[in-house]
């Protein structure tokens, strides 16, 4: 007996519906990240008249940057950036969901105060963190002095503070934001199993470790994903504190590849910067999520 298989109807209807986001990501992420890779094989400077037109040099952008002593310096500092912010912020933003996840009265202020500098733009942070870091009669100085030190130290034209500055004032902006994910996700956790545990005898800690956290290991991998892009997605305060500077002593990827195309005129290089921008990136999504994948099988 022959079986006969009938075919569906075809629907336009929902390929309509994602056509609007499918052509916007093709023109602003497809096609950028494909024309860098091309930029990346030529030599091209708009700022010097011979290098104007491009020139096939294949991957010479590429080992150029990995021999540049300043470039390697730019890779440490994304990575000690990326080491001092990521991890702070997820866990403050954690114990601020924890502390305010309470039926009590006036919580939704302290909600309110834990997420507000997320509310304000990042120049505008950085402008109120200049004058905490402003030598002579900044509060941090004068913090200080309550502990024995009277010098007038410029923490961010210090090359060995320029950075963590940076780093202090990404993580007061970053925390209440991860908090709300956080929040969100301790609100939606069930109720029944909180219960069996406080039946079984179960302390706040093993609370804590065994159920809650496991419970939102999802939310902990957006976050954490969310939280790695944005700290490569760096630029607005570094160039507001610090330019970079001094010596390069905060310049980080994404600052370092605007610099490149912008002060430099450097086509070709930034266009490699980029691709390694989008190549880190992508390892890090990828390796996140099937990380999370093989421990939820």
């Amino acid at each position: 007996m022959e079986s006969q298989v009938s075919r569906k109807p075809f629907k336009p209807l929902p390929y309509l519906l994602i056509l609007p986001t499918a052509v916007f990501v093709a023109v602003f992420t497809v096609w950028p990240v494909l024309l860098s890779v091309y930029q990346s094989f030529f030599r091209q400077r708009m700022n010097i008249a011979k290098f104007r037109e491009p020139s096939w040099i294949g991957l010479g952008n590429y080992i150029d940057l990995f021999q540049d002593p300043y470039f390697i310096k730019v890779i440490g500092n994304t990575l000690k950036y990326i080491v001092g912010t990521v991890p702070i912020s997820i866990i403050l933003g954690f114990l601020f969901a924890l502390l305010v996840n309470r039926k009590v009265k006036g919580v939704g202020f302290f909600r309110l105060a834990f997420f507000h500098p997320m509310v304000l733009p990042m120049v505008s942070a950085a402008t109120i963190w200049m004058f905490l870091f402003t030598p002579d009669y900044g509060l941090f100085n004068t913090a200080m002095r309550f502990l024995g030190y009277s010098g007038p130290e410029n923490w961010t034209g210090n090359p060995g503070l320029a950075l963590l500055s940076v780093i202090i004032v990404a993580i007061w902006k970053n925390s209440g934001y991860y908090m709300i994910f956080y929040l969100a996700g301790l609100q939606n956790l069930p109720g029944d199993v909180f219960e069996a545990a406080a039946l079984d005898g179960a302390n706040g800690w093993q609370v804590l470790w065994k159920i809650t956290f496991p419970l939102l290991r999802r939310t902990t991998l957006f976050i954490s994903t969310v939280a790695f892009i944005d700290a490569f997605r760096t630029i607005d305060h570094i160039y507001v504190l610090t330019a970079g500077g001094p010596s390069r002593g905060s310049t980080v990827l994404l600052f370092e590849l605007w610099s490149q195309r912008f002060e430099y005129q450097d086509i070709g290089v930034s266009a490699a910067i980029t691709v390694i921008f989008v190549v880190v990136l992508l390892a890090f999504t990828i390796t996140n999520f099937l990380i999370s994948e093989r421990k939820e099988a």
